[in-house]
């Protein structure tokens, strides 16, 4: 077998795949524990996670449960990394520089994202 490729994925791709059964997200959220591919994980990222999605828990109709059974799972099958640099500011939204030391830290072949201003290409 191949290269398994190494990926971080945004907050909004997760909040996406969530929120609609159609499109990218979704089938990249179906393919989780797969694999295709691998998700790298950190504090701040998971933290994020579960912050927007028990924010917009409503839009999403989910529970308090089901976020909870979704944090655990995502941190269950991703490979977890501690972040021992700061790059700031590199990006235009300092939210996102997490999203690039995870990348930079665990070596990722990309970074899962609809955010093209501050991560082209």
């Amino acid at each position: 077998m191949g290269h398994t490729p190494q990926v971080v994925l945004d907050t909004n791709v997760l909040y996406s795949g969530l929120r609609s059964r159609r499109g990218a997200s979704f089938t990249l959220l179906s393919l989780l524990g797969s694999d295709r591919f691998e998700i790298h994980l950190s504090v701040p990222l998971v933290l994020e996670y579960e912050e927007v999605l028990r924010d917009r828990k409503h839009d999403l109709e989910l529970t308090e449960t089901d976020i909870t059974d979704a944090i655990d799972y995502l941190c269950r099958i991703g490979r977890h990394h501690e972040i021992h640099f700061l790059w700031r500011p590199r990006l235009k939204d300092p939210d996102d520089e997490m999203i690039l030391e995870l990348a930079v830290e665990a070596g990722c072949d990309c970074i899962v994202t609809y955010n093209k201003d501050d991560f082209p290409g």
